[in-house]
């Protein structure tokens, strides 16, 4: 049932449910979350099932300020404070020393936990309201089956999880992808998974270089959304060059079918073939980012069979959009 952001008593009826170890679609500027109670480990194995999620797969625990952040981890590093400090509320996940006792099913069994501060002021108006009933954080992995396509809207995630399923609408997210993830347990900040948030960025903030993860002689921990395949729609994805995409259609010709085209240039008139969808990509980072995930589930609504993506450039503000795209094609 989806339930609107904009009325606080729904706010309301949305933190009663976490409250009460049930599951909630949560609206945060990343992607739409699937909700429980981080400290309740009935409501997060919930979760895992729901989704079809190993267990061993951490969650990342959302608190409404770093006030709440005492209740899950033992240590917050000089750099993680300046990474808060610059960029909470906000989509950036820090994985922290998890304090002993606590939001051991969220981690994943793991001595560390990924946080995160949501800016978004519906997913914010819901844990000040958890807070003030002592329920300090939620864990709340992307509202979608495990290894599909995240949701950006409440739309989205009713097609994943059916009318049973308590969605508060927070409107389209702003973001659209999955925030940065930045491992604070090893002594040097270290990316586990680029987003929005670029790796200049959280280096300027803290004033030091990001670690090669491979390079430490510390295994890094295991984190949301770094499997090899992951956000895939059910079509096939291909990665490909402008020449590349354009040899291809020449090579088709008029018998394209079931095939849909995310570039940066339209085709031409006589490449357009009847069974050929195509969708501009935005020569923005941010806004393809934005556009990433509810462009690849309109394709599969469109029931195409291959979705062909032109590679984005290889700079620092697209790597988010190209870690999200590569794993899809994976």
């Amino acid at each position: 049932m989806i339930i609107s952001g904009n009325n606080p008593a729904h706010v309301q009826q949305a933190a009663e449910a976490l409250c009460a170890g049930e599951l909630l679609g949560l609206p945060t500027e990343t992607v739409y979350g699937l909700a429980a109670d981080a400290s309740n480990e009935n409501a997060v194995a919930k979760i895992f099932k729901a989704k079809g999620r190993p267990s061993n797969h951490p969650l990342i625990v959302h608190v409404g300020s770093t006030e709440e952040l005492a209740h899950f981890v033992s240590e917050v590093p000089v750099f993680a404070k300046q990474l808060m400090a610059q960029f909470w509320p906000g989509p950036l996940t820090l994985i922290l020393p998890r304090r002993e006792g606590q939001a051991a099913a969220a981690a994943g069994g793991q001595n560390s936990v990924g946080v995160r501060c949501p800016s978004h002021p519906m997913a914010l108006a819901v844990l000040k309201a958890c807070a003030a009933k002592g329920v300090w954080g939620v864990a709340a992995p992307s509202a979608n089956l495990f290894g599909r396509v995240s949701p950006t809207s409440a739309l989205h995630v009713q097609s994943e999880f059916g009318d049973s399923l308590l969605i508060l609408d927070g409107g389209e997210c702003d973001v659209g992808i999955e925030s940065t993830i930045v491992d604070c347990t090893r002594g040097v900040p270290v990316l586990l998974r680029p987003g929005q948030i670029s790796r200049t960025h959280i280096e300027q903030a803290c004033g030091l270089a990001l670690a090669n993860p491979d390079a430490l002689n510390t295994e890094a921990p295991r984190a949301s959304g770094t499997l090899e395949s992951h956000y895939a729609p059910t079509a096939k994805v291909r990665l490909m060059s402008a020449a590349e995409w354009r040899r291809a259609l020449e090579a088709l010709g008029p018998h394209t079918q079931n095939l849909a085209l995310w570039s940066f240039e339209k085709p031409s008139q006589e490449l357009m073939g009847a069974g050929l969808y195509w969708r501009a990509m935005p020569k923005e980072a941010s806004q393809a980012a934005h556009d990433l995930f509810s462009v690849l589930r309109n394709f599969d609504a469109r029931g195409v069979r291959t979705i062909w993506i032109e590679v984005p450039p290889d700079t620092p503000e697209w790597e988010g959009v190209r870690d999200r795209i590569q794993r899809a094609a994976a």
